[in-house]
């Protein structure tokens, strides 16, 4: 499997932006287990925690345990971000980034920005 040309399987990444924002991904430990499900005729998918290394669980006690959970303290992002990289960070998480569909929302932004505005900052 491949990110460009021909992709043969299922091909999982780019997962940073979501844990960053604070989603489930980034609440993994070492040791759990996940189950990813991708339905090739409808193109839907689910991932679920089963697993935690000490016994294994249903998805509905896996997203319980999720909840619970904190982000993990390492995940961060990289002091050093260029000016550019940090401007689309921003501007994906106003639009709803990544994990809210690919679809940004050009007047959102645009309320965001000008509530900064009126506020002065």
């Amino acid at each position: 499997a491949r990110f460009s040309g021909v992709s043969t399987g299922a091909c999982i990444g780019h997962v940073g932006p979501e844990a960053l924002a604070g989603g489930p991904i980034g609440k993994l430990q070492d040791g759990d287990k996940i189950r990813i499900i991708i339905d090739r005729n409808t193109l839907d998918g689910t991932v679920d925690l089963v697993g935690d290394g000490t016994r294994e669980f249903t998805p509905q006690e896996g997203a319980a345990l999720l909840a619970e959970r904190s982000t993990r303290e390492d995940i961060r992002p990289d002091a050093d971000l260029p000016d550019d990289t940090r401007l689309w960070a921003a501007m994906q998480r106003v639009g709803g980034g990544a994990w809210g569909g690919c679809v940004y929302d050009v007047e959102k932004i645009i309320e965001a920005l000008d509530r900064v505005q009126s506020s002065g900052a």
